[in-house]
């Protein structure tokens, strides 16, 4: 902001801001913790919400927020952009349209996330309110490496590389197969994370099955360089790989391949199915609060794809298959009172949804 000879209002408690009447839209970039009672209250405020990703910490959050939009008739754009992206949304017409046949297998590549410590408390900044910071999570001494960025490495704020990088990756798989989401979810946590240090397991894999047999895995590369990733087996990086009977797509920022050019350069037919368009996220975000249509990455979306990444989260803590009901979004079947024990969490006080009433 100072860079632009910008000088905007500070405020300590972002309720402040949802009692203004000259206030009519929410960009939300707080710690994945905060997202959800935020976008609440913008929500019961009637302000129109640009929200990053993930959308939420837990299912329960999810389903808070879809009433919550739904029921006060707001917009809300989810920050997972590369459906935004034409690359994106071509790789998904395509397999919409079985241009690989049928769908077999999707492969999701992300980061490796961090593993160290242990950390040491340290004194809290000047001008950092810690309580307030932590918000619904466990209280806990100040540790640096607690706060922004390496926020999301901790299990008690957000859910590692699965739901930052995973929230971008899953959605995408979402889009190309239409699913609500799995019937089956199982994971492993390949590298245990150091005690007292970072809480998110830093290496691991998962496995979805969706309702006509596909199987969508998610593994982890290990590099320093967090949109490159390694290579991997099939000779590419951080993305995702679409699996057909008669060939493959593999998307990622920037890039689209194929096992046959042909399969992404031959146009699609008059008549196939075509997926939302939009070019530019927060565009389409500020379009559709002018015209009350919803945008591409709606309350809906940003739930069921960041409700992708929590199930994953909750197979890898419990180190079992699970079997998971998405129209009733609970887990059924063997080992689900555990499992639904997971989908919400205990809120600290006062930062429970009590917050924002």
């Amino acid at each position: 902001f100072k860079k632009r000879n910008m000088n905007p209002e500070k405020v300590h408690d972002f309720r402040k801001v949802m009692e203004r009447d000259d206030i009519q839209i929410v960009i939300n970039g707080t710690p994945d913790h905060w997202h959800t009672l935020v976008n609440l209250a913008a929500a019961r405020a009637r302000k129109d919400i640009y929200s990053e990703k993930p959308l939420t910490l837990t299912i329960d959050e999810g389903q808070r927020l879809v009433k919550a939009v739904r029921e006060n008739k707001v917009v809300l754009q989810t920050g997972t952009q590369q459906r935004s992206d034409a690359k994106f949304r071509l790789a998904c017409e395509l397999v919409r349209n079985k241009r690989i046949g049928r769908l077999q297998t999707i492969i999701v590549w992300l980061p490796a996330g961090l593993r160290a410590g242990p950390f040491q408390p340290s004194p809290v900044p000047a001008g950092l309110d810690w309580d307030f910071w932590q918000g619904q999570a466990p209280a806990t001494e100040y540790v640096k490496e607690r706060c922004h960025t390496t926020f999301r490495y901790f299990l008690e704020y957000s859910g590692g590389t699965i739901t930052d990088w995973g929230a971008h990756h899953n959605d995408i798989a979402f889009w190309a197969t239409g699913f609500k989401g799995p019937t089956e979810v199982s994971g492993k946590v390949l590298v245990q994370p150091i005690p007292g240090g970072y809480t998110a397991p830093s290496e691991y894999e998962v496995l979805f099955t969706y309702p006509d047999g596909v199987r969508h895995l998610i593994k982890t590369t290990k590099d320093d360089n967090i949109f490159g990733g390694v290579v991997n087996p099939q000779g590419q990086r951080n993305g995702i790989r679409f699996e057909g009977t008669d060939g493959w797509i593999w998307v990622r920022r920037g890039q689209i391949e194929a096992s046959d050019d042909d399969l992404i350069t031959t146009p699609l037919p008059a008549g196939a199915e075509r997926l939302y368009v939009s070019n530019n996220h927060m565009r389409n975000f500020f379009d559709c609060v002018r015209t009350r249509q919803d945008p591409i990455c709606d309350v809906e979306t940003g739930h069921r794809s960041a409700s992708e990444c929590h199930l994953a989260q909750i197979a890898l803590r419990l180190g079992r298959s699970l079997k998971w009901d998405a129209d009733r979004e609970q887990f059924i079947g063997e080992g689900a009172r555990e499992a639904n024990a997971h989908l919400a969490r205990e809120m600290r006080k006062p930062y429970d949804y009590s917050f924002i009433v």
